[in-house]
């Protein structure tokens, strides 16, 4: 183990404009430019906490609550909010501000999984523990102690469901469906 971290010690908070090559064809901020600011402050988040190269092991869904227009701030808030062996969770908000009227709008909310990599190895190494300051930082510890317990049971279920999808001759389950079989 290398000890104990506190939460504050390694949260960032990232600021860009949202500029019109970012703009999809819907006229909106393409949703993988946020995508991509969201994995780059999980790294440096991540990275500040373990003091390693660290890795995107997994990304718990990304539900797009509010658009991003161009022209306006995203601020993306970044905190290690639970610490295993080699991984952390690294919990990123995301929020959009539109200078001209001063709205402030919650885009995303979403938990990304870093693991830390030996530089010679690149295998995964020990990281700090988080010494929890306060009661928002247990709740949050647990929480992310919680989600991956229940990312491990849901992988668990999905393997369980998947040896039970009928084949070929399973035609009878996709009767209501929104579906045609050509053959």
């Amino acid at each position: 183990m290398k000890g104990y971290r506190s939460v504050k010690s390694s949260q960032i908070v990232l600021k860009e404009l949202m500029i019109p090559s970012y703009e999809n064809f819907g006229g909106k901020v393409h949703g993988g430019i946020v995508l991509s600011l969201m994995d780059k402050i999980a790294y440096a988040c991540a990275a500040s906490h373990s003091k390693a190269y660290c890795v995107t092991a997994s990304v718990d869904k990304v539900d797009f609550l509010n658009p991003v227009e161009v022209g306006e701030i995203l601020t993306l808030s970044s905190s290690v909010n639970y610490t295993g062996r080699s991984s952390m969770e690294v919990g990123i908000r995301v929020v959009s501000e539109n200078f001209t009227t001063g709205s402030v709008r919650h885009t995303n909310t979403s938990y990304f999984t870093m693991v830390a990599l030996n530089p010679d190895t690149k295998k995964p190494e020990p990281v700090p523990g988080l010494l929890l300051e306060d009661a928002q930082e247990i709740k949050r510890f647990l929480e992310g102690r919680l989600r991956k317990k229940l990312r491990k049971q849901h992988d668990i279920d999905l393997d369980r469901a998947r040896k039970e999808i009928p084949g070929a001759d399973g035609l009878e389950a996709l009767k209501e469906e929104n579906c045609k079989v050509g053959f």
